[in-house]
């Protein structure tokens, strides 16, 4: 079927096709990957757990949103504290109660009862009143010691405002403890009495000793049996007990809350259903349900369904497809349906992976507090840019994530990842590429265009002063253009491609051997302006100012006897170009970073320059193309800040890491940062480097107290007696606190604490999305 290129292959501009793997058979099931962070879910499962709508930077996937945070919750430490004393007190005003410390009690009572019920001989209806009035009284100081210690916020806070199970088990002890509170305290509480004075004599003390004795010992153990049940009615009430026994007899296991199933389900392809394809949907629902197809299948099929609903001339071979191949309908061109190894938690549904988790702190929000941090395409199309010291874990927790997560979208159609890093960096297996590139490793089967697979001289020529002088301060870029242009262009003319390395160096350094030789290959009518363009070369070799000898000096690099036969456009190798983004690829270039430094840092600012312009003047913009820089040390330039600013119309974005801000011009500082929507630092930055990063993410109005403390000179000669009786106790003058609540405007991070407040293992996050939705800057645990 045509998927938009997914299967299909097309050529570069330079005519060469696209490489590619060998193309295997589809495998009946997914391969087993080699190691996960966690198990993974079912994929019916998986597609039926609801993603929620949230901020950017938050991860989606069964999260349930916060509360919001209440401006006036009373801390911990107050409510607690509140209730404690006011159950002391209500115990306190209780027991002077009833032991008959409060005087002319029973005035009320005496008010509206017979006056003779109180004389020395009290009958049973007085003794009854008296216990139905302290009754009445107990359950008043209840009521009110319990709304002035505020009880009933403790219950909720500490027990019913918690998911499942929590909250069946907390409501449980709860009731637990007033249970067996209520049942010791028949000689503290009067309800006990007042029971037994409403309870018809006869039916209790009729009969010999041991027939009152055990009839007693029943009332009693019924009157325990009818609290205890009011007591767990109440609790039950607010804990939702009867909801839980609902969900255990529906089947549902009794994990954490879930969130409610949609009404129609996706794992039942709905799409397709509507479009009448009940036979392609029947398929997929048996692929699932027998365990054959994974997340990247399921995505990868929706992503081609898409195409099929844009275009109808397409439904025939889909269809076809998936009642042949099932879960491996419309595969990859590589035929991959995994990858080999997955090191990071993704959810291929909302393209996102997770990178850690927002702590449970006073920095984060209330909605963030313990949600999990997640980038997608909508995140990374601004652009990322990490900066961290070596160890605090850029490439483990930061590069690899996001190169995973970009090579499972390529995978499904929806991406192309090129990932760039010194030879050994753990970037997972080469099974996980469509494309390895190891400049200087003969066994390497694919090759670096050094022209960007382009046949305008121009073009590559601009590219490739980029790369070789786009960092020197002392040379003209445009001038640097200009003589690479008069050399590619003639060069092509007379042999059809562009030169080699060496060659290119000799032609750079102005030999006249060479120079001689080229402009000999060119016929005077034919080439009349590539004939101008070598003389001119050769009239300003030598001159002051020329950039051919730094050129050369800085080509010097590539022309090592390690690179023999690479970046040669006449060689047998297959040259790749990060020009080259049409194509769901998956790429990685290892640089010899450790034997060649300068090469590989050469090289690096060649990528990023093809990929560049490549996101740039591609007509396809459907694919998210996105390059990954490990180490960009020395890589940034004017032109590639520029370059990366266009991106974010483009649908594609760069990641960036760097050890410091001190690896980028200094003048390049504030515009790098400006350039990148998002910006991550890590544990042990320098102040230098968080002052920047400070005024990137700017100030926010923040609630400050100041409390200022007044000496009491008192005017009576007790108080200052007291007052002096009191200092000469506690050593401190009687004070007064002056308080006093204004709004300031402070930086959302100082460089003081992005330098030395960031724990290790844990970053600062700021995330904007393309659209222009921001995330402030919040402290996310990377091992979270």
């Amino acid at each position: 079927m045509d998927t938009e290129g997914t299967n299909d292959s097309r050529s570069t501009r330079s005519g060469h096709p696209v490489p590619r793997p060998a193309t295997p058979p589809p495998p009946e099931a997914p391969p087993r990957p080699g190691h996960a962070p966690a198990a993974r879910p079912p994929v019916e499962s998986w597609l039926r757990t609801r993603r929620a709508a949230a901020e950017p930077g938050l991860w989606r996937f069964g999260h349930v949103p916060g509360p919001e945070a209440d401006p006036d919750r009373v801390p911990d430490r107050a409510l607690i504290g509140g209730a404690v004393v006011a159950l002391l007190a209500a115990l306190l005003v209780w027991s002077l109660w009833r032991n008959g410390y409060v005087p002319h009690s029973r005035v009320l009572l005496e008010l509206v009862t017979p006056s003779d019920w109180w004389g020395l001989r009290r009958p049973m209806a007085a003794v009854t009143a008296l216990s139905a009035y302290n009754s009445l009284v107990a359950v008043l100081v209840i009521w009110g010691f319990g709304r002035l210690g505020n009880w009933r916020g403790v219950l909720h806070r500490y027990a019913v405002d918690h998911p499942l199970p929590g909250r069946a088990v907390r409501t449980g002890l709860v009731a637990a403890v007033l249970v067996w509170c209520f049942v010791n305290a028949d000689g503290l509480l009067p309800f006990d009495d007042l029971a037994l004075g409403l309870t018809p004599y006869s039916w209790l003390y009729s009969g010999t000793a041991q027939e009152v004795a055990d009839r007693v010992e029943a009332f009693t153990t019924v009157y325990h049996l009818v609290g205890a049940a009011v007591i767990l009615l109440l609790i039950g009430r607010a804990g939702n007990w009867l909801g839980i026994v609902r969900e255990l007899r529906g089947g549902r296991a009794s994990g954490p809350e879930q969130p409610t199933a949609p009404a129609v389900d996706p794992a039942d392809w709905p799409r397709l259903r509507a479009a009448g394809q009940q036979g392609a949907a029947d398929r997929l629902v048996a692929e699932q349900r027998t365990g054959r197809m994974n997340d990247v299948d399921c995505v990868r099929i929706r992503r081609a369904w898409s195409t099929v609903e844009a275009d109808s001339a397409r439904l025939r071979p889909f269809v076809d497809s998936v009642l042949g191949q099932g879960a491996g309908a419309c595969p990859h061109p590589s035929g991959a349906r995994d990858l080999p190894v997955r090191s990071a938690t993704h959810d291929l549904l909302t393209s996102q992976v997770r990178l850690g988790r927002y702590p449970d702190r006073d920095r984060s929000p209330a909605a963030r507090r313990g949600a999990g941090a997640a980038v997608d395409p909508a995140v990374l199309g601004a652009s990322l840019l990490a900066v961290g010291p070596f160890g605090a874990g850029k490439t483990r927790h930061v590069v690899r994530p996001v190169v995973e997560s970009l090579a499972l979208q390529a995978l499904t159609g929806k991406a192309v990842v090129i990932a760039v890093c010194a030879a050994g960096t753990p970037l997972g297996p080469d099974e996980g590429y469509d494309v390895v590139i190891r400049p200087g490793d003969p066994s390497c089967a694919h090759d670096l265009d050094l022209y960007s697979g382009t046949d305008d001289a121009d073009e590559a020529a601009a590219l490739l002063a980029e790369a070789l002088a786009g960092d020197l301060a002392d040379v003209d870029a445009r001038r640097a253009t200009t003589a690479l242009a008069q050399l590619l262009g003639p060069y092509r003319a007379a042999h059809g491609r562009f030169p080699a390395v060496p060659v290119l160096r000799e032609l750079l350094d102005g030999s006249p051997g060479a120079l001689a030789e080229l402009r000999a290959r060119l016929d005077a009518d034919t080439h009349r302006s590539y004939v101008r363009e070598l003389d001119g070369r050769a009239r300003q070799t030598g001159t002051p100012g020329d950039p051919g000898v730094r050129l050369a000096d800085r080509l010097a690099a590539l022309d090592r006897p390690a690179f023999a036969g690479f970046f040669d456009p006449g060689a047998a190798a297959r040259p790749f170009s990060a020009r080259t983004l049409e194509h769901p690829l998956r790429v990685r270039i290892d640089l010899p970073e450790r034997a060649h430094p300068e090469a590989a840092r050469l090289l690096t600012r060649l990528v990023l320059a093809q990929f560049t312009a490549g996101a740039t003047a591609r007509a396809d913009h459907s694919l998210f193309a996105f390059l990954a820089l490990d180490d960009a040390t020395h890589t940034i330039t004017t032109e590639s800040v520029r370059a990366v600013q266009r991106l974010r119309s483009r649908n594609a974005g760069v990641l960036l890491t760097l050890r410091g801000l001190d690896d980028v011009p200094e003048a390049l500082h504030t515009t790098l940062l400006g350039s990148v929507g998002c910006h991550m630092t890590f544990s042990g930055v320098t102040t230098w480097d968080g002052r920047l990063f400070a005024q990137a993410w700017g100030t926010e109005w923040v609630e400050t107290t100041e409390v200022a403390k007044h000496t009491v000179f008192a005017d009576q000669p007790l108080t200052r007696a007291v007052h002096a009786l009191r200092k000469l106790v506690t050593g401190k003058a009687v004070t007064t606190d002056a308080v006093t609540v204004r709004k300031v405007e402070r930086e959302r991070w100082s460089a003081s604490e992005l330098a030395h407040q960031v724990p290790a293992g844990h970053a600062v996050l700021s995330l904007t999305t393309v659209d222009g939705e921001h995330a402030p800057p919040l402290l996310v645990d990377l091992n979270g």
